[in-house]
């Protein structure tokens, strides 16, 4: 029979299914392979016909530039996207981040250019993820205890990687049938009315009980204690967690995780097209979307049972191990082979971005989680070297190989990085030792 544990109210699951809506929009960075297969489908420098006139072709290092920018923005806007979360209200920063997408997508339609894509999808677009991604997850876990934060922080981010399930398809057919400025500017449209809609109910504890009466209900559940027993008492501040080693060391762990995501994320409908079934480019995005949300939801569920360090450790060797055969599916076309190291890989990516948002809340607690995953996510935002990384590596040697296995390397160092690493012990705890 099934240990009980305590319920949490209705809201608590209200916030964090609508931040799952809200993440859903913002996700289309995950279909961003989906462009850029159109804007480097011909040779660089030369105007486009057709649909796309007014366009001009990319090269594979071009067209990383948006994704690289939009991730560095994201990441920087994280930190005052948490502090409007924390301190406003996340009704208010999903509204607003979701407004900056949509002005973004319609800005990069509208210009026709590369430029045009830097300043739309890169700046403006990255600084709506941001903001926007800042506010459903820290104020999802602001409802739950320790024990249940990973199945939560897995299934609100879980939307933002399952949004490449319906906007890979759909930005292909926009793009077919319209043309890459009208299928820019058609989502940016739909984000705004979706994001608006359900960023408005995203609250948090403290605006349904002002008094502060709520707190979040404890495990009964025996199996849960050993990893609601590893989290911080203290809610640390983002000056008192700026001081710890370990705050810099999560900060590196979400580089190294995100790196190898990027790489694939970046490459994934040519990665089909290498292996000699390019019609089929959107597919693979799309499985990778699924297998993205669904390894964030099944990476922060057991991570509530083995915990965070075993979790991370052991999704980073597994998929080093897939990246390592990446070369070796696309040189032998065995797209089965491609299909299964590929969606190792969105495993791991999805489930680091789950597991950094409860290392910190973990490590310096939910109170101010908004802000100070918005400093760790930092490291989200430098990962994105090596999409970049990989685009000038194709141009040099026209193969992604040593991308890959230069990935696998640093997911290695990863893994052993997270044995090494502890939640920092709060003054009054170390007096006790």
């Amino acid at each position: 029979m099934a240990a009980h544990c305590e319920k949490e109210p209705t809201q608590a699951w209200v916030t964090t299914f609508a931040g799952m809506a809200v993440n859903l929009c913002l996700g289309i960075l995950y279909a961003w392979s989906m462009w850029s297969k159109s804007l480097t489908g011909g040779t660089a420098g030369q105007p486009m016909t057709g649909l796309n006139e007014g366009w001009t072709y990319l090269t594979n290092a071009q067209a990383a530039t948006p994704l690289t920018i939009c991730m560095i923005m994201f990441a920087l806007l994280m930190i005052p996207g948490g502090r409007i979360q924390d301190k406003i209200s996340p009704k208010f920063g999903a509204t607003l981040g979701g407004l900056f997408l949509a002005a973004g997508c319609i800005v990069a339609g509208l210009m026709q250019s590369y430029a045009g894509l830097i300043i739309g999808f890169g700046i403006l677009g990255g600084m709506g993820m941001g903001i926007g991604y800042a506010a459903p997850t820290p104020a999802a876990l602001k409802w739950f205890g320790p024990h249940r934060r990973g199945l939560i922080a897995g299934l609100v981010v879980g939307g933002y990687g399952g949004a490449a399930l319906y906007i890979s398809p759909l930005s292909k057919h926009l793009i077919d049938s319209y043309g890459i400025s009208k299928s820019f500017i058609y989502l940016g449209i739909f984000f705004a009315t979706v994001v608006v809609i359900a960023g408005q109910l995203l609250k948090t504890p403290n605006e349904v009980y002002p008094d502060g009466s709520y707190v979040p209900p404890a495990p009964k559940c025996a199996r849960s204690t050993k990893v609601a027993g590893a989290a911080t008492r203290h809610d640390w501040r983002a000056r008192e967690m700026l001081r710890t080693w370990q705050f810099y060391a999560l900060a590196f762990m979400f580089i190294l995780t995100t790196q190898s995501g990027m790489l694939i994320i970046a490459n994934a409908a040519n990665l089909l097209k290498i292996a000699g079934a390019g019609e089929y480019a959107w597919l693979l995005v799309a499985y990778g979307g699924l297998i993205n949300a669904l390894g964030r939801v099944g990476t922060g569920f057991y991570s509530d049972k083995i915990g965070r360090a075993n979790t991370y450790t052991m999704n980073c060797m597994v998929s080093a191990l897939c990246l390592l055969l990446v070369p070796y599916a696309m040189k032998t076309q065995s797209i089965l082979l491609l299909f299964i190291v590929v969606g190792n890989a969105y495993w791991q990516y999805g489930g680091g971005l789950s597991l950094m948002p409860l290392f910190t809340g973990d490590f310096y607690g939910a109170k101010n989680l908004g802000v100070n995953y918005g400093l760790v996510f930092i490291g989200w935002g430098l990962g994105s070297f090596m999409a970049k990384l990989g685009g000038v590596i194709q141009d040099k040697t026209g193969s992604l190989d040593y991308a890959f296995y230069i990935s696998a390397g640093l997911l290695i160092v990863g893994a052993m990085l997270a044995q090494l690493v502890k939640r920092p012990a709060w003054g009054e705890e170390k007096a006790q030792v």
